[in-house]
């Protein structure tokens, strides 16, 4: 299968820890211009560094804050004048703590909606000019199953994430006269299998959210699933690469689950 896909630019927001990383990996194997968007400028230059022995056609970290539009604008400005255009951007971008609602402080609920969905609205506002321009351009978006159909301890990032689906959807319609397509990739539990795979900023580094990777915490949660395991990065990582193909030409405003058949709509 022809991908179609060496020589495109692509961008992933937060491409330097755990899911991102597995996507900028999997970009760089099909000779994609990367452009990895980071908060953590370190752990982004570690992923570039393996993206490039990897075979991307270019592999570049920019400092990205996706909560502030400037400088997601100015992100965008530098990769069109370092490759010419925009062709895909992965919303990748994401973050919780996993707690009730009741228990859960105003100030989290703010930058699970900051981060969660102002983010991808801001990056995905940022790159639809020049696609339009162009007449072309793919958005893949990370949901979640939170957000197909609620979660316990998730209420927030859940109905975040419902809203990236929504608007997905929408912009599908809007958009596809111009022959851009936007989709939502939504994962299971996907948990990094070392430090070295995520950064100091990555919500898996949280001391709460580390205690879902004890062997005992991974087993008791892959017994949720069908397939009986946890999910890989690399799973994801793959779903989102076809998407961005041409092989995928044909599909916009879809939502797919990777998610071990935990949820099956």
């Amino acid at each position: 299968m022809n991908l179609n896909l060496a020589g495109k630019s692509v961008i992933v927001t937060g491409g330097g820890s755990n899911i991102g990383r597995a996507i900028s990996l999997a970009f760089a194997r099909e000779r994609a211009h990367l452009t990895i968007a980071e908060i953590d400028e370190g752990q982004g230059k570690k992923t570039a560094a393996e993206a490039e022995k990897l075979g991307a056609a270019s592999a570049a970290v920019i400092r990205t804050d996706v909560t502030k539009p400037g400088e997601v604008q100015a992100l965008v400005r530098a990769v069109e004048e370092r490759t010419g255009g925009v062709d895909v951007l992965v919303n990748n971008v994401g973050w919780t703590v996993d707690r009730l609602f009741v228990e859960k402080e105003r100030a989290e609920w703010e930058k699970e909606v900051q981060l969660n969905l102002w983010g991808m609205i801001n990056c995905t506002r940022s790159v639809l000019d020049g696609m339009i321009a162009r007449k072309s351009g793919v958005v893949v978006s990370m949901g979640s199953d939170a957000g197909r159909m609620g979660e316990f301890r998730e209420a927030v990032y859940g109905a975040c994430k419902a809203g990236v689906i929504a608007l997905t959807k929408s912009l599908s319609r809007e958009v596809g006269r111009h022959g851009i397509r936007l989709n939502v990739v939504c994962p299971g539990m996907t948990m990094p299998d070392s430090d070295e795979e995520i950064g100091g900023l990555s919500m898996w580094a949280s001391e709460t959210n580390r205690a879902f990777s004890t062997p005992e915490m991974r087993a008791r949660i892959a017994k949720a699933y069908p397939l009986r395991r946890i999910g890989r990065p690399e799973d994801v990582a793959n779903a989102v690469v076809f998407l961005a193909s041409d092989a995928a030409s044909f599909i916009t405003g879809q939502t797919l689950s990777v998610s071990g058949g935990y949820t099956m709509m």
